[in-house]
């Protein structure tokens, strides 16, 4: 069974609403510290706050790029890159050209997703192939472009489409993953008891915005 400690460490405590305020970042960056999370992930526009805020606890800076539609362009997505790295950002999660990849089109995907990385420069990327819309072969398809680009994680979803993430769907990207590379399942956890099934399907990183209510449930399933 995972620790408490090894739960909290593998989550990114999240908050990507629009109307998110500075001081609701604040909290999150003090519940984060509190719990001993991966990260604390936000748009790029919270950035420096969270970077300050973060500084010297030994939580990430989190951050996503061409969010939540992926339908940037390759130069604009690694243009925010390099800006929300500059900001302070210590990982990125970028959403992929989903058109491409329902149109069959993986050389386009590859490219966009190379375009993040080259800017990223050894910064962490996780990418974003937002399950949901795609077909099995499509998942597996991305999932060998973010190999193939360089990207250290390919992660569920948004938590903006219309499905989160599932023990299916972790199972079909570490699969279709070499070894080093990790899975990150994201959207639609706001308990503890939807978080297992990932778990157990070979999920390597948690993005939660419900990150307090998941570890009070973890609690109460040892109790």
């Amino acid at each position: 069974m995972i620790t408490r400690k090894d739960l909290a460490g593998m989550m990114d405590h999240t908050l990507l609403k629009a109307f998110a305020t500075p001081e609701q970042i604040e909290r999150v960056c003090k519940e984060a510290i509190a719990i001993g999370a991966a990260s604390v992930c936000v748009n790029p526009v919270n950035v420096p706050l969270t970077a300050a805020l973060l500084k010297g606890s030994g939580v990430k800076t989190c951050t996503v790029i061409g969010f939540p539609l992926g339908a940037n362009t390759p130069a604009v997505k690694a243009f925010e890159t390099r800006d929300a790295i500059a900001n302070g950002a210590e990982e990125v999660d970028m959403v992929i050209n989903i058109g491409a990849a329902k149109a069959g089109n993986f050389d386009a995907v590859y490219e966009d997703i190379k375009a993040v990385v080259d800017a990223a420069n050894g910064t962490l990327v996780k990418v974003i192939i937002e399950t949901c819309y795609l077909t099995d072969e499509e998942k597996g398809s991305a999932c060998k472009a973010a190999a193939r680009a360089g990207a250290t994680f390919v992660k569920t979803s948004t938590g903006f489409g219309t499905g989160g993430a599932t023990a299916h769907d972790v199972a079909l990207m570490k699969a279709s993953i070499p070894a080093n590379m990790k899975v990150k399942a994201s959207g639609g956890m706001r308990k503890w008891e939807d978080v297992i099934p990932n778990l157990e399907a070979g999920a390597d990183r948690l993005g939660v915005s419900a990150s307090i209510a998941i570890l009070e449930g973890y609690d109460e399933a040892q109790s």
